[in-house]
């Protein structure tokens, strides 16, 4: 085995980025949203996107979540049977590069895992269930690639079945993100479950949306903006809707949204919401969305609102070419945090080198053919010693609760998962108590990834710029040689009772390494 990435890990230059790839002709993002669910497919021509399909269809998700976190099976089987017509498009149209995801339902959602696995049969395709910060990040983006380009910056509202975001952002910037609890189906369920629409009714749900803005209202008023857009459906009804009962209102203003509340007081009733904008789908979670979107307004001072035509599905098809022209979120996000966390640039750069020869020569034994699985070991090495910025005692703890719980720009939930299982079992007793959480295949797959970078780190323990020698791995479904050259643990005796060690760690988690020392017969 030729030597050329221990080579590349005694390089003190920061690693290079990764060179830019074609974009694929077709691309598709999926949104599953807690009130809808939306795919777009679109064309990459001439540096520009050109949209060549839209479906979408009304599932209202968070509504068949029950408190304990658990999917109603009628809401799964309907939810099933539309990704199944998705599925079918995406197959028709030979969509090179797809993105799923899903947002509030799913992540409140509890015991999803056989949900998860059958939605994926349906697609074709595995489903990231997003952060609210990343999914306020993929809706900026969305926006900002559709609207026209202004000076100044642009508050950006999107109210969904689930959750709203605000965003405030500068050009294709996100300066202030927030992710509040709050939708038009949670709303309305909550409030208008039997459709009766009262003042008193309205007015007890525009103080519980007031209640989940106030936290942030200063901070948004503070930061300030020059323009304002609201994004996705609820949004776009209710401007229509403002617009059906004054043909003159080009936007959504305060005295817009008041004449909407009056009306839908008038109505006394979601099925007397005749108004052609407000479809029969949409009536249900109407009001609910009026009265987040009103306190919206109220609280922070909006003055008029421009209805956006991108959203979250657009921002994903514009983070996916990204990732094919060197502007992959995630790598930027590692980045910032080894510096913010003071990483030892050399050392993680020493432990990546050795870590992806490693999969290079155990990953089609092991069926790590994912580009996650290359990107997921990558990271975990540029990131394991993020935890000694808090203590050098269980740093890898430490390490593992920060990727869990930080919002990391790009990384849906479930990469976050992954990343911070590799890093919390890098070292020390195995502990795999918490893989079976991971998202198929990773409930499988992630030990592997974890011996691998535990032998990496463990080989790199002296912190030595001296390059290892070519070691040799041969893999089987629940074991691994390791062989080293001649007299080379001999002369490491220091790395050799690591390594005797970690034989003893791996076999209490049903784990066998051998090491070996010589070439082989």
């Amino acid at each position: 085995m030729p030597p050329a990435a221990n080579v590349r890990a005694t390089d003190s230059r920061p690693p290079s980025r990764p060179a830019p790839r074609a974009v694929p002709d077709v691309l598709a993002a999926v949104d599953l949203g807690s009130n809808s669910f939306h795919m777009v497919v679109a064309r990459y021509s001439h540096g520009q996107l050109v949209i060549i399909d839209r479906l979408r269809e009304m599932v209202r998700l968070a509504a068949g979540v029950a408190e304990n976190g658990r999917i109603d099976k009628d809401v799964a089987a309907r939810a099933l049977a539309c990704l199944e017509r998705f599925g079918q498009r995406l197959r028709d149209m030979h969509a090179d590069s797809v993105r799923v995801v899903g947002t509030n339902a799913l992540r409140l959602a509890h015991r999803k895992q056989a949900f998860l696995e059958r939605a994926r049969e349906a697609l074709g395709h595995p489903i990231e269930i997003i952060a609210g910060m990343e999914e306020a990040r993929l809706i900026y983006l969305g926006v900002a690639h559709t609207m026209p380009s202004s000076a100044g910056r642009r508050l950006v509202v999107d109210i969904g079945g689930g959750s709203t975001e605000l965003i405030i952002g500068d050009g294709l910037t996100p300066l202030e993100l927030e992710s509040l609890q709050m939708g038009c189906v949670a709303l309305s369920e909550r409030f208008f479950r039997d459709g009766k629409i009262s003042a008193k009714r309205m007015e007890r749900a525009r103080l519980a949306a007031r209640l989940e803005l106030e936290p942030v209202q200063a901070a948004f008023r503070r930061r300030g903006w020059e323009h304002s857009a609201g994004s996705s459906g609820t949004v776009r009804a209710i401007g229509e809707a403002i617009r059906a009962l004054d043909p003159q209102a080009l936007t959504i203003t305060p005295e817009g949204l008041s004449r909407a509340i009056e009306y839908s007081i008038e109505a006394g009733h979601i099925r007397e919401l005749n108004l052609e904008p407000i479809t029969e789908d949409r009536r249900p979670v109407f009001p609910g969305g009026l009265a987040i979107l009103t306190e919206v307004v109220s609280m922070l001072g909006v003055k008029e609102l421009q209805i956006a035509d991108g959203a979250m599905r657009e921002g994903l098809l514009y983070d996916m070419i990204g990732r094919y022209k060197r502007e992959d979120a995630r790598e930027r996000t590692v980045r910032a945090m080894q510096q913010r966390y003071h990483v030892d640039t050399e050392q993680a750069e020493r432990v990546e080198a050795t870590a992806r020869d490693f999969l290079a020569q155990a990953g089609e034994t092991w069926k790590l053919e994912e580009p996650l699985a290359h990107l997921a070991l990558k990271w975990g090495a540029r990131l394991h010693e993020i935890g000694l910025d808090v203590s050098h005692s269980g740093y890898h703890r430490h390490g593992a609760y920060l990727l869990e719980n930080a919002d990391m720009p790009g990384f849906p939930r479930e990469e976050q998962r992954l990343l911070a299982r590799l890093v919390g079992a890098h070292r020390r007793k195995l502990t795999l108590d918490r893989i079976e959480e991971l998202v198929p295949p990773w409930d499988r797959s992630a030990v592997y990834l974890i011996v691998l970078l535990r032998l990496a780190v463990l080989l790199h323990r002296g912190r030595s710029a001296t390059a290892l020698p070519p070691i040799e791995l041969s893999a089987t479904s629940r074991s691994l040689e390791i062989r080293f050259p001649n007299r080379w643990l001999k002369d490491h005796p220091l790395t050799s009772a690591d390594l005797q060690q970690e034989v003893d760690y791996l076999r209490m988690s049903g784990f066998r390494l051998r090491v070996f020392s010589g070439g082989r017969s």
